[in-house]
């Protein structure tokens, strides 16, 4: 018995000694890392087969009307805030040549950056800019209340004959050349406000509504609307290739675009349209910027 009991214990033990020898040898291997493969340069290996980024594609960019032309004499780049009559008076055009130079398809689309002629074809800017420009030839007349009603007589003869030949009349008054228009009062009362280049850029005539507006030299009517605020219903003459004059403010007006008007016709009635008051606010623009009128008008 005590045999058997001394061969178990000894069978235990060496069983023991020999778990103890393999835990030994499993501690003695060393714990590895894991091993990350890196290329030649020491960056991270690339896949085999990488898989494609797809590129988005850049959104092609189309140049503005005209871009080609921007900074060339006789050619202006849109600015924000403008529009076509706008441009039209500050070049001393009319909005009808600016639409047919420019074979615009919808003139109340026109977007910033984009660069319009605002010269006729085959002139030279330059020459324009350059030229000088003679004396207004001015009369030396009154222009009384008798004189006033004598015109308003006239002016509608005038306007019957001016409409059956509009287009024949129109070429015949509007003459693109340096001579100055012969000048005539555009209402009859006195002038209320004068020119001041910041703050009012012409004369202001105050009156009653219905009061006479009248042309205040031969020309043809290049604008006729309320499409510029600031003016209401504004009337655009042009006298020839170097003056327009602008008629704001109306109550009524009595002329279509394209008609030939005469010195001292009536083209509308006085009114308070876009102002605060009944007035008649004249401007006289020569090649397109303003200048005091007073210098222009006849005495009294």
């Amino acid at each position: 018995m005590q045999k058997n009991t001394f061969r178990f214990k000894n069978i235990l033990l060496s069983a023991g000694l020999a778990g103890l020898a393999v835990l030994a040898g499993c501690s003695s291997t060393p714990n590895k890392a894991p091993v990350e493969a890196r290329d030649i340069k020491g960056g991270a290996a690339k896949p085999s087969n990488p898989v494609p980024v797809p590129s988005t594609p850049t959104p092609e960019v189309k140049p503005l009307p005209g871009a080609e032309n921007a900074g060339k004499p006789g050619y202006y780049t849109v600015k924000p805030g403008d529009n076509l009559i706008r441009i039209a008076i500050d070049n001393g055009q009319s909005t009808r040549d600016l639409i047919k130079w420019n074979a615009l398809e919808n003139p109340n689309r026109i977007e910033v950056g984009q660069v319009l002629r605002v010269l006729a074809p085959g002139v030279d800017a330059a020459a324009v800019t350059t030229k000088s420009v003679p004396a207004a030839k001015v009369e030396s007349r009154p222009l009384d209340a008798k004189a006033t009603s004598a015109v308003g007589a006239a002016s509608a003869a005038s306007a019957t004959t001016a409409s059956a030949s509009a287009s024949a009349s129109a070429a015949a008054a509007v003459r693109d050349n340096d001579d100055d228009p012969v000048w005539g009062w555009p209402a009859a009362g006195a002038v209320n406000v004068g020119f001041d280049e910041q703050r009012n850029k012409g004369l202001a005539f105050y009156g009653k509504a219905g009061d006479a507006v009248l042309a205040a030299a031969d020309g043809r009517v290049v604008y006729a609307g309320s499409g510029l605020r600031g003016y209401g219903n504004l009337v655009i003459i042009k006298h020839n290739s170097t003056y327009l004059t602008a008629y704001a403010h109306n109550q009524t007006l009595l002329v279509k675009e394209d008609q030939a008007v005469r010195k001292g016709q009536k083209i509308a009635e006085m009114g308070s349209s876009d102002a605060d008051q009944v007035k008649l606010h004249f401007e006289v623009r020569k090649q397109g910027k303003p200048i005091d009128p007073a210098k222009l008008l006849p005495g009294r």
